[in-house]
């Protein structure tokens, strides 16, 4: 469509950035609670696959979290760099594939809450990053990992919307995706990104479209993955409300999932 710029939304920081920082405090929050109800490694060190622009890493090290976020992208992670280091605070940043191994380090809890876990389009990567993430954590400690699930008898276009304010921006963000191919396990995502900047001379809008392909997951294919990772037990589910007291089952006809897997041993 015309006046929409075709790029990658990851590069549009601090617009991705506004769209999901509401939910930041509910969030760690919810962290919190799953690692005092679940982890029994009892530390404070948390590794965040997929950091992004650094929001939740911020939070939990406002909380006293050792902080160790992982992301591709390299404009994401200058941005959560500096917010770290302009709060007088610090986390490790390092530039990685969901599929590579986490370092040496270990960690008490990991997380990754967006979807992100989508972009692995195949078993096999699934699997590793499942694997690098167990090999990361120390034995006890949880990975909370949220996605949306596939209704795949749905035939229509999906759309969500939100809008954003900050001190300088207002941002307007339409993702949609249209109904998945069961065969591939794939569907396609488009984003539409509208950025008015207010702090100039004259307010300047910007249109920026993103699109992408997900892997999709039923609540049986995401068991049958998460199965084939034995080092990860499975022991709550939730919602994307992220209420710790509020627990639901995976195959109970909910498409919003957050699955508590902890390692054994």
């Amino acid at each position: 469509m015309a006046g929409w710029e075709r790029g990658d939304w990851y590069d549009e920081v601090a617009g991705y950035d506004a769209i999901f920082d509401e939910g930041t405090a509910v969030e760690a929050d919810f962290l919190e609670a799953v690692a005092a109800r679940h982890v029994r490694s009892r530390g404070r060190s948390v590794l965040e696959p997929a950091c992004g622009s650094g929001r939740l890493a911020l939070e939990l090290a406002r909380r006293g979290w050792r902080v160790t976020g992982t992301d591709r992208s390299a404009p994401m992670l200058e941005f959560a760099r500096a917010r770290v280091r302009a709060a007088g605070l610090r986390a490790t940043f390092v530039r990685r594939d969901l599929r590579e191994p986490t370092g040496t380090s270990r960690f008490d809890l990991a997380h990754c809450l967006v979807s992100t876990f989508k972009y692995l389009l195949d078993e096999r990567s699934a699997r590793a990053h499942l694997r690098s993430v167990a090999a990361a954590l120390r034995p006890g400690g949880c990975y909370v990992l949220g996605m949306h699930l596939t209704d795949y008898g749905d035939r229509r276009r999906q759309r969500e919307r939100w809008t954003a304010e900050s001190d300088d921006r207002t941002v307007v963000c339409n993702i949609q995706s249209w109904p998945p191919d069961r065969g591939s396990r794939t569907e396609r995502v488009r984003s539409r990104l509208r950025t008015t900047l207010r702090d100039l001379p004259e307010a300047v809008e910007r249109r920026l479209e993103t699109e992408w392909t997900f892997r999709t997951y039923d609540a049986a294919e995401l068991r049958r993955t998460r199965g084939a990772v034995p080092e990860l037990e499975l022991v709550a589910v939730h919602d994307f409300h992220h209420d710790p007291a509020f627990e639901v089952e995976l195959e109970d006809g909910g498409l919003d999932r957050v699955l508590v897997l902890r390692r054994r041993g």
